[in-house]
């Protein structure tokens, strides 16, 4: 515990990892709480169940598509630049501009809500490509593992309170001086706008932005360069690659989960409210999962603790399969809470070994570009096993393909001892 208070009382890795909690309220209250649940009765009602299931795995796949090849040319264009935190704060606006636009849609206007979502996406995920590479900024390689934990803890932390506040707001709305619950929700979008925001504004205040290597006139055909000269060169990061072959694949996974969680408790017939409480223990019990899922990688590897927790992840998928009731869905939140944020955490120290630090842009970009893409299958592959079989579960159960891939791809990783 001294250590994690020891890394607080550092401004820059504070204000670093803050950002964690400002926007992990986008990815609480909208991309797994509410929008699964407002998409299906308030944006989709004319559509059937595993109708809506397939039009909201297909929004997620556009979500993520939208800047799936720009991730690593905007990474390393930032790296010549010198802009990181211009792009940070340019997806941020993105992503909170849209997010709040998702308080006007009308209700039956699923499509508007498909694309007003997917680019709210598109700026929470565009945004985290730019955070990610400044924890070699903030953060000794020594200590990645326990730096990349406490934002990820923070975020659960973060992600829970304003959810609690949001989930209140739904099920007492005149206490708000709301109408109803569905006006609470769609307030509820505007808190997380304002939230994501405020929030964000330590990281610009305190975080340093890395040297440029170009000219004031040339930072976007540098950075172009350098992403080409990576790209051939590609064979000499061997460790880089494998690595994000397993990534892509188990991170689909994880992902996967995370956004149809909720849907598919609904296709199972469970009330929204119980959903809603699963959540919020995901939310709580992550905290300080997270925290000691990076003091663990310290003591014993940030591979083995993959290991430990995508086995956990797989085994979590066939519980799923089988589950039959509310309790058991509050048991599967619960281990879900465990080793969601550890292994996102563990997965983002141990690629930032690799990377050397002028190039974390360009490093990351292929990091969250890998993420993405997974992110474009793993929806579409539940929706598309779904419409083929008219099985919630079976297209769920699919999902545990992906875990088993990226375990044994794992075991090729050799783990870098340094990173210039």
């Amino acid at each position: 515990m001294k250590r994690v208070v020891s890394l607080f009382k550092d401004r820059a890795i504070r204000s670093w990892a803050l950002y964690d909690w400002a926007n992990s309220v986008f990815a609480t209250t909208v991309l797994a709480g509410f929008f699964p649940i407002f998409f299906k009765q308030y944006w989709s009602t004319e559509a059937d169940a595993v109708t809506s299931t397939a039009q909201l795995g297909f929004t997620n796949s556009i979500a993520s598509a939208l800047f799936l090849v720009a991730a690593p040319i905007l990474g390393a264009i930032a790296d010549g630049g010198a802009t990181r935190k211009k792009y940070l704060g340019a997806f941020t606006l993105l992503g909170v501009v849209a997010t709040t636009g998702l308080y006007f849609v009308a209700q039956g206007e699923w499509l508007t809500a498909a694309w007003v979502y997917a680019l709210a996406t598109a700026g929470f995920w565009g945004s985290i490509i730019f955070y990610d590479a400044l924890i070699r900024s903030v953060s000794p390689i020594e200590r990645l593992d326990e730096v990349s934990s406490l934002g990820y803890a923070l975020g659960y932390l973060g992600g829970g309170v304003l959810f609690a506040l949001n989930v209140f707001m739904t099920l007492s709305p005149e206490t708000f001086g709301l109408a109803d619950a569905a006006e609470a929700i769609r307030v509820s979008f505007l808190t997380v706008a304002i939230w994501w925001l405020v929030f964000s504004i330590p990281l610009f205040r305190a975080v340093r932005e890395p040297p440029r290597f170009g000219t004031d006139h040339s930072a976007v055909l540098n950075g172009l360069k350098a992403l080409y000269k990576t790209l051939k060169e590609f064979h000499a990061h061997k460790g880089v690659a494998i690595f994000l072959v397993a990534y892509f694949f188990y991170i689909d996974g994880v992902h996967t989960i995370i956004r149809m969680a909720v849907d598919y408790g609904m296709a199972l017939g469970f009330p929204a409210e119980s959903l809603i409480v699963a959540l919020l223990i995901t939310q709580f019990v992550g905290f300080p999962a997270a925290v000691i899922f990076g003091m663990a990688a310290v003591r014993f590897g940030p591979k083995s603790a993959l290991y430990f927790g995508v086995t956990l992840y797989a085994g979590v998928t066939i519980y799923a399969f089988f589950m039959s009731n509310v309790v058991e869905f509050y048991v599967l939140a619960a281990v879900v809470g465990l080793i969601q944020g550890g292994v996102q955490a563990v997965s983002r120290s141990l690629f930032a070994r690799f990377v050397p630090t002028t190039q974390s842009g360009e490093f990351f970009g292929f990091f969250n570009m890998v993420s993405r893409f997974a992110a474009v299958l793993g929806p579409s592959l539940v929706a598309i096993t779904g419409l083929l079989t008219g099985s919630s579960r079976l297209g769920l159960l699919s999902v545990i393909v992906l875990f088993v891939i990226g375990l044994a791809l794992l075991g090729f990783v050799r783990e870098p001892q340094r990173t210039p």
